[in-house]
């Protein structure tokens, strides 16, 4: 597994313009390298460990890009290997579905080649003088001399491939009878798991998968299906890919004739598997390869039936949202009740009204509940992997966010757990809220929670300036912060040592300048300057601290 990765680039056009060689890539620095091909569209490629280390730099690449700029268009990048040995584990590839990087990677893997099958056995089972033997194998012929690199080669040559053959073929049994990679790895098992668009081919042409699952299945499938072991030397089978290519425009120019009956007018689902099995080497004619036709037949349309299911749970959700919008809708009723005398928050913390209020609390556990059920299907990957990025799902999470969490703070107040278990924002936040900001981050907008930074401010006063105050407070966490700064404004009134009233005042100065620039760019309901409201009697409380001679001498010296 020697090979050596390749970059080509390209600006605007069309077709792909392929630059030299950069053999010497790992000699520049990665500044360098990014300089050179930034807005063009990247190709990354390489045979057998080349190919590995292409997808690692594509990787790095795509991780580059996206961390620079998280909302523009995906980086134009394709990156495609040749034999290359498996890469990463179950993680790598459910981050790189969640990413949407799955189409940026395409694997070529012929029938017999047992490197990109290699890393299916467990690490320590295959002996390391085959795979050295295998590496010297492909280097030129000038650099095999005598002495220690002849005696690894004859070892392999001396070595029973069909005896390797079958081990690979036993692991790879084992990881495709899974049928779901989201297994736990068994003991002493391979973690190497496939990622990416999978193109098997055959001598008689080739077949696509971009499913996990299928792709380790039909890499088992088509090696299993070979008609005669031993006919074709593992280093052959592995330096064969350029003759596959070669021939791969012939097979798609090649008008095929499907063995279908001849009853039928037009082909249907069933012919084209029977198409995709014959050109990767498995032919469901031939009654040596008709278990391992059967066989994959199955596990693609399960493959397919399975790829399904995301979309379809998330269709039931979408159905389930519908059915709670009146809940939320009596939330907002009871907010708008309460907007003009204390605000909903403190209506809610006092429970006022018992008979509205405990309908409010029911609807906000019953909220609560539903998307904990949502987060608990995209923790176990029952939704799709772009779930988490789709306009709809995320704008719902947000606004049941900013109407509901607001509840929950003056619950979590009301039952004074501020004071024994400690602060909402560090200790009593639910992990939903948490996730819906990492969400709303990632969509380039303001407002998440966490502590009050110059960052924030800057966020703020850069928003865009509303005609009149938001329909719901857009920091989430905004009365957490007013009860801590009442709290603040409390202990401050009875601090003695000039240094710790000094920070606290610091504090209530920052958060002071926080909540005007929110108040005076309307990013806040009007509940909140309600007569009554507890952040319209934090801002009397602090004018009266500021009062005080010593609180005054300070705060000039800010």
């Amino acid at each position: 597994m020697t090979g050596e990765p390749t970059i080509a680039h390209r600006s605007n056009p069309p077709l792909w313009r392929r630059s030299q060689p950069w053999a010497g890539a790992s000699a520049l620095t990665t500044e360098m390298l990014l300089n050179e091909i930034r807005g063009k569209a990247v190709m990354f490629t390489g045979h057998s460990l080349g190919g590995a280390i292409a997808t690692l730099a594509a990787l790095h690449y795509l991780c580059i890009s996206s961390s620079s700029s998280p909302w523009s268009p995906a980086a134009p990048v394709l990156c495609v290997t040749f034999g290359s040995p498996l890469l990463g584990n179950e993680a790598l590839s459910r981050a790189i579905l969640r990413e949407r990087w799955g189409g940026n990677f395409c694997h070529v893997v012929s029938q017999h080649d047992v490197v990109p099958r290699l890393l299916f056995c467990p690490p320590d089972a295959v002996p390391a003088h085959i795979i050295v033997g295998m590496q010297l194998d492909q280097w030129p012929a000038r650099t095999r001399h005598t002495g220690a690199v002849n005696t690894v080669t004859t070892r392999m040559a001396d070595t029973d491939k069909n005896a390797l053959q079958q081990l690979i073929q036993t692991h790879m049994a084992a990881v495709a009878m899974e049928q779901k990679l989201a297994t736990p790895e068994t003991t002493g098992g391979s973690p190497y798991r496939p990622f990416g668009t999978y193109v098997l081919c055959s001598p008689e042409g080739a077949a696509c998968v971009d499913n996990a699952t299928a792709a380790a299945q039909m890499l088992y499938a088509t090696f299993a299906s070979r008609s005669s072991p031993g006919a074709e030397s593992p280093e052959a089978a592995h330096s064969c890919y350029g003759e596959l290519v070669l021939k791969m425009p012939q097979h798609l120019l090649l008008k095929r004739c499907l063995r279908v009956d001849d009853t039928r007018a037009t082909p249907n689902y069933d012919d084209g598997v029977s198409l995709a099995l014959e050109a990767s080497g498995i032919d469901a004619t031939v009654r040596a390869h008709a278990m391992e036709a059967s066989t994959a037949r199955q596990w693609l349309k399960t493959s397919k039936r399975a790829g399904r299911r995301p979309s379809l749970n998330c269709a039931c959700l979408a159905t389930q949202l519908g059915r709670i919008t009146p809940l939320r809708a009596q939330i907002e009723w009871y907010k708008a009740v309460f907007d003009a005398e204390m605000g909903y928050y403190d209506a809610f913390k006092q429970r006022r009204s018992p008979r509205k209020y405990s309908k409010v609390n029911l609807n906000r556990m019953k909220l609560g509940q539903f998307w904990d059920g949502v987060l608990t299907k995209l923790d176990a990957g029952q939704l799709p992997h772009d779930f988490h990025r789709r306009a709809k799902w995320v704008n719902a999470a947000r606004f049941y966010q900013l109407l509901v969490e607001p509840l929950d703070i003056a619950d979590y107040h009301h039952q004074g757990l501020h004071r024994t278990s400690g602060s909402y924002m560090t200790h009593g936040r639910e992990r939903r809220y948490e996730l819906f900001d990492r969400w709303w981050q990632e969509k380039a907008c303001t407002g998440a929670g966490g502590d009050i930074t110059s960052s924030m401010l800057a966020a703020s006063a850069s928003s865009r300036r509303r005609s009149k105050y938001a329909g719901l407070t857009q920091d989430p966490c905004f009365w957490a912060r007013v009860e801590e700064a009442r709290e603040e404004t409390e202990s401050a009134r009875g601090e003695r040592d000039v240094a710790e009233l000094a920070m606290k005042l610091e504090e209530l100065q920052e958060f002071e300048r926080y909540s005007r620039e929110l108040v005076a760019n309307k990013e806040v309901s009007v509940d909140v300057l309600a007569p009554q409201s507890s952040y319209t009697l934090w801002v009397e409380e602090w004018n009266q601290l500021k009062l005080r001679d010593e609180v005054r001498t300070l705060l000039l010296q800010f």
